[in-house]
């Protein structure tokens, strides 16, 4: 569906720069947008590699393990259906310290990792379960200490300090993360009711 929507956009854009004589500065435009693409993704490849390497050292150090075990209460309770040693809480968990350290690249194959589990927790039914909603609302909303990609983005640009960043982004996520559990628990219990009703 999305991919619909992005080609019925450009056709639409196209379109309109023919009617009113622009195609120039689209032409232009598209040739400026992919040097710049190409510029930014060098400036993201570096960053993210650097951060990639400190999560590995973490890792081989335990501090990982050790993170996720100071994690696993809170998560156990966030879910409940979810038994401690599946395999879907220690993705869950991994995801998590990932999108911790603001490395939402190697987070999304954790979370697709976490979502089959689940999916397999839910008998392989194509019904998202109560786990699923809320790994996605915990997902969509998680915390960041660090956000790599956000000060890889300010670096290219010259930002005159990159990581001002970091404060208001743990403010939002912490809100973020702490709304979506809510949200979520409030439509889950009202649905519950409405089914006891």
């Amino acid at each position: 569906m999305v991919n619909i929507i992005w080609v019925l956009l450009t056709l639409i854009g196209l379109v309109f720069a023919m009617i009113h004589g622009t195609m120039e500065e689209v032409n232009e435009a598209i040739f400026k947008g992919a040097s710049e693409a190409v510029t930014l993704c060098i400036g993201l490849i570096s960053v993210l590699v650097f951060w990639l390497g400190i999560m590995r050292i973490a890792e081989e150090a335990g501090l990982l393990t050790k993170l996720s075990l100071l994690f696993r209460p809170i998560v156990t309770k966030i879910f409940p259906e979810v038994p401690k040693d599946h395999p879907a809480m220690g993705y869950i968990l991994s995801n998590m310290m990932a999108n911790l350290f603001g490395l939402g690249n190697a987070a999304t194959p954790l979370g697709i990792k976490a979502m089959e589990e689940l999916k397999e927790l839910n008998g392989g039914k194509n019904e998202a379960s109560r786990s699923m909603v809320t790994f996605l609302a915990v997902n969509t909303s998680s915390i960041t200490l660090i956000p790599t990609t956000v000060i890889a983005i300010r670096m290219n640009y010259n930002a005159a300090s990159p990581t001002d960043i970091v404060g208001p982004t743990l403010i939002a996520t912490c809100i973020s993360a702490v709304g979506g559990i809510l949200i979520d628990r409030y439509f889950y219990y009202r649905r519950s009711r409405k089914r006891k009703g």
